[in-house]
């Protein structure tokens, strides 16, 4: 297995790619189009190509679509640390402030939906609305409600295979680990043999696997101490902004009956995809995508 470079994650479309510095990193970021400004955040084990489908579609309706590339992924900066989810969250403030926008609509989905859901409590000044695809709130994923259904759920097993170190890293990198979690959590055949090339060659660049790990270990093991406990207070605090709930009804990685449906935002709005698994954004472009316009003009 050979490393690669992380300019083979700037694949050509219909948007324009770009560096910015924020929170003491560079970011890259795929933007189309102008207007009020909609900020897309992806998943794991993915990359901002997750929203190749969304950001012509939101630059054609009038929208300025930046999908970002997180911290550790894609062609963004990979620094030793940083991997906790009040880091991420001060990351994409910055990035909406280099963008030169006082505020934005944040989309998330998957580990990125997490990073959206904190937004409104621990960002607020720069975030006008959240969206959030296949993830629960991060409050309700510690408690009994969610823990019941994921108890004896693979779901629950990859997550404790993540914590050892060293060998998921190598399961990514070395083996086919990203494809086959893109195939475990997905929904009717997905992904395609190109969808699957492309994430799995992202995983491959370099400290781009340990990255995604470190956060997926920092919710894990800062549970029990002063940081996550200082995260998961601050989370608690009712959300003020409106917020969209997307979620699969085949989700196969966090099943519906552990994200529940409490209303989170002022005013809140829950949709249920018929038919898709875990992610949303490329398994069900054309339902996600008309979802989003009709809420983002609800906001209108």
């Amino acid at each position: 297995m050979t490393a690669v470079d992380a300019a083979s994650v700037l694949l050509e479309g219909p948007w324009e790619h770009r560096f910015v510095a924020a929170n003491a990193a560079r970011f890259h970021v795929a933007e189309a189009g102008s207007g009020p400004l909609v900020v897309l955040l992806h998943g794991f084990p993915e990359m901002w190509w997750a929203w190749r489908h969304q950001i012509p579609a939101l630059a054609a309706a009038g929208y300025r679509a930046a999908a970002i590339d997180l911290r550790g992924s894609g062609a963004s900066d990979k620094p030793p640390q940083g991997y906790d989810l009040p880091t991420l969250t001060r990351d994409v403030a910055g990035v909406i402030r280099s963008l030169g926008a006082s505020d934005a609509v944040v989309v998330g989905h998957g580990l990125g939906g997490t990073v959206a859901w904190s937004m409104p409590t621990l960002r607020p000044g720069v975030t006008r609305a959240v969206a959030a695809l296949s993830s629960a709130h991060p409050a309700r994923m510690h408690t009994s409600a969610a823990a019941r259904p994921l108890l004896l759920h693979r779901t629950t097993r990859r997550l404790g295979f993540f914590q050892l170190p060293w060998f998921p890293e190598r399961r990514l990198t070395h083996g086919d680990l990203a494809v086959r979690l893109l195939r475990e959590w997905g929904a009717g055949g997905w992904p395609d043999a190109e969808t699957a090339a492309v994430y799995r060659s992202a995983m491959r660049v370099p400290f781009a696997a340990h990255s995604s790990m470190e956060t997926l270990r920092w919710l894990v093991r800062s549970t029990p101490r002063v940081d996550g406990q200082r995260y998961l207070a601050a989370v608690r605090t009712p959300i003020e902004v409106p917020v969209l709930q997307v979620h699969g009804a085949l989700d196969p990685c966090l099943p519906p009956a552990a994200v529940g449906r409490a209303a989170h935002g002022r005013p809140f709005r829950f949709e249920l995809v018929e038919g898709a698994g875990h992610y949303l954004p490329e398994e069900a472009p054309e339902a996600v995508t008309d979802l989003l316009l009709d809420w983002l003009a609800s906001l209108d």
